[in-house]
Order: structure tokens, then sequence, then C-alpha cells
């Protein structure tokens, strides 16, 4: 019987597969939630995150 072999998907050596992730900067907010930022892999396509309470980086 032929046995067939696949090939494990490509992950990406810098995300190793989490395209996207939101960091915690720290500091708080006024309403008391953590600020955060989103941050995506340069290498892969930009994934939306789901709306949540992100902050504008400077």
């Amino acid at each position: 019987m032929p046995q067939t072999h696949s090939t494990p998907p490509a992950v990406c050596s810098n995300c190793d597969g989490f395209t996207t992730v939101v960091i915690t900067t720290g500091s708080r907010l006024p309403d008391g939630t953590r600020e955060t930022i989103t941050v995506a892999c340069p290498c892969s396509t930009p994934v939306t995150a789901p709306a949540s309470r992100t902050a504008v980086t400077r």
C-alpha cells in the first residue's frame, strides 16, 4: 500500500506562528484597564485582531 507523506505547514521563525500579539505596557487607562499595544510580525501578512482596547503607540 503506498504511503503519502505530508509536509508540515511552514511556520515563521520570527513569530513561531503567532502573527499578531497584544502586549501590555504596564500603565493603566483612566478607567482602570491596562493599556495595550498590538504588534504584528513583519514577515507575515497582518491579521486583524479582535476589537479590544488598544492604545496609540508614540
